[in-house]
């Protein structure tokens, strides 16, 4: 996934159905969206783990991984962008499945394309309103103050820089970034590679030593608070 410079109104349609991926691609472009589409799961995880999205419109019968299931691993990988399942089955049972695999709307086939087009902006305004708060084990970072905040509601101020490395782990809270990658995505390439080391025990020293987990002969990865 990006960390930068991806539109947030842009989405992601998952859906076999070419015909339709092509109406629903159309359609929403003309709502003023930027659009990628995939066929299948395998495409569709693959965007949405290297791209930044609004929110995200998956069929739930897709061919490669079911669209549940890779809503699943999304959630699992920290992908929190907003989704909408697009199904045939329009059972209660089925609903609450959608739900549960952590999809925020579910909209039964075949549905009117006006309703469609309104859940998709009332998913981009739930996108806006937690886009900038990230989850960090035991609490979460909010952009919007520049502080940690902890499970007990108090609140850590961190320097430009704190914010910027604890959220550029935090954003893949699964993933192990070098020092050298830090150093270029944080530091714009310092000459000193002892700056990431300093700033990491300047965390620590603010929010514990845990917030960053040291993965040896590697580098950093996400901890907790």
């Amino acid at each position: 996934m990006s960390d930068s410079g991806e539109d947030r109104a842009s989405l992601l349609l998952v859906e076999d159905d070419g015909e339709l991926r092509e109406l629903l691609a159309r359609l929403l472009g003309e709502e003023g969206h930027r659009v990628d589409t995939a066929a299948d799961g395998q495409v569709g995880l693959h965007r949405a783990l290297t791209r930044r999205y609004g929110a995200m419109i998956i069929d739930r019968g897709l061919p490669g991984i079911d669209g549940l299931d890779l809503i699943r691993r999304l959630r699992r990988r920290g992908v929190g962008t907003p989704a909408l399942v697009l199904t045939a089955y329009g059972a209660v049972a089925d609903r609450v499945s959608g739900l549960d695999a952590g999809a925020e709307d579910y909209l039964v086939k075949p549905f009117e394309v006006d309703e469609l087009l309104a859940r998709v902006r009332a998913l981009l305004r739930r996108h806006i309103q937690v886009a900038e708060r990230i989850p960090l084990g035991g609490g979460h970072l909010d952009l919007a103050v520049r502080a940690v905040c902890r499970a007990d509601g108090s609140e850590v101020d961190l320097s430009d820089r704190e914010m910027v490395l604890l959220e550029l782990l935090a954003r893949r809270p699964g993933r192990v970034f070098t020092r050298d990658e830090i150093r270029e995505r944080v530091f714009r390439g310092a000459e000193s590679e002892s700056i990431v080391d300093t700033y990491v025990h300047y965390l620590r020293r603010k929010l514990g030593n845990d917030v960053v987990r040291t993965v040896r002969g590697i580098g950093y990865r996400a901890g907790a608070l």
